[in-house]
């Protein structure tokens, strides 16, 4: 006589989801809800776990500190300039290497090559061309000089040459990856649309903004959210131009102040940290769900 075998029926699919969920929880959902408690939590000790009060001060002493209103300055530039440029660049550049057949490859290599690389080595780099020191204009001075302009110190001159460099050094650190996923999206466009393009004699403008562009638009809308949430997030960039003094540079950006408030010169206030993140956590989620009610109509799967 065959056993009856035991039949989970639908709580299978929850076991397989069972690792990740717990992951999520212990790692994501339970901070996020610790975060949350800190920040309304005034004068949080960490040392002794204790606070004398609960209310929403914390947000007011954020959102009146010049610093994090610097931050947040910086941090919306930052975004507004490097994430539409940067994908703009990128998918220019993705057309030209999927026209490119013989020299894809190569092209693909060099190109993801900054992505690998350390972001403090590639900041080196960065301080080596711009910095101007007594001993050295800096090579990009250099060429300014050999063009009859006057010297420029990107990295401790004026706000705009410092977040000048910021935006160029950002865009050149993502752009590999958006390169990558780009030529990736537009190589896997079915050949038989263009090839009927073709035959009605469309321009190859027209072909690329009724046929190329709809059909990659969900990398696109991908990329330009990643691209946000990961401009918001930036920390390290600055930090390997300017080095860790960002509130002295009037770079500092959101992350870096909540770093600063726990970890800083300014470090031990917890309270006051978490209210930045939660300030930023709120953002991310706004401008998150207003992209993707905004590709409800331009984004075709």
């Amino acid at each position: 006589m065959k056993k009856k075998r035991f039949d989970l029926g639908p709580i299978k699919g929850w076991l397989y989801l069972l690792p990740a969920l717990v992951f999520l929880g212990v790692f994501m959902v339970y901070p996020l809800i610790d975060v949350f408690i800190y920040s309304f939590e005034e004068g949080y000790n960490s040392a002794s776990q204790t606070f004398f009060g609960v209310g929403d001060y914390n947000y007011q002493y954020v959102l009146r500190d010049p610093y994090f209103l610097q931050a947040l300055k910086n941090t919306f530039i930052l975004v507004a300039i490097t994430v539409p440029l940067s994908t703009l660049i990128a998918l220019l550049l993705s057309v030209a290497l999927a026209s490119i057949e013989w020299l894809r490859n190569l092209y693909q290599t060099v190109f993801f090559l900054p992505y690998v690389t350390n972001t403090l080595a590639v900041g080196l780099v960065f301080m080596i061309l711009f910095q101007k020191t007594e001993y050295t204009e800096g090579l990009v001075n250099l060429l300014i000089n050999f063009f009859g302009g006057t010297s420029v110190d990107f990295i401790d001159g004026p706000y705009w040459a410092k977040m000048f460099v910021l935006c160029l050094y950002t865009i050149w650190i993502v752009m590999p990856f958006k390169i990558l996923i780009l030529t990736s999206a537009l190589l896997g466009v079915d050949e038989t649309y263009y090839q009927s393009a073709k035959v009605d004699g469309t321009s190859k403008f027209r072909t690329f903004m009724r046929i190329t562009l709809p059909m990659i638009s969900p990398m696109i809308f991908y990329l330009f959210i990643t691209g946000c949430i990961g401009a918001f997030k930036a920390y390290s960039d600055a930090v390997a131009l300017f080095g860790t003094d960002l509130n002295a540079a009037e770079m500092n950006t959101i992350v870096g102040y909540v770093y600063d408030m726990l970890y800083g010169d300014s470090g031990g206030y917890p309270s006051y940290a978490s209210a930045a993140a939660i300030i930023l956590f709120t953002i991310v989620l706004t401008i998150t769900c207003i992209n993707l009610l905004v590709s409800k109509k331009n984004v075709h799967y």
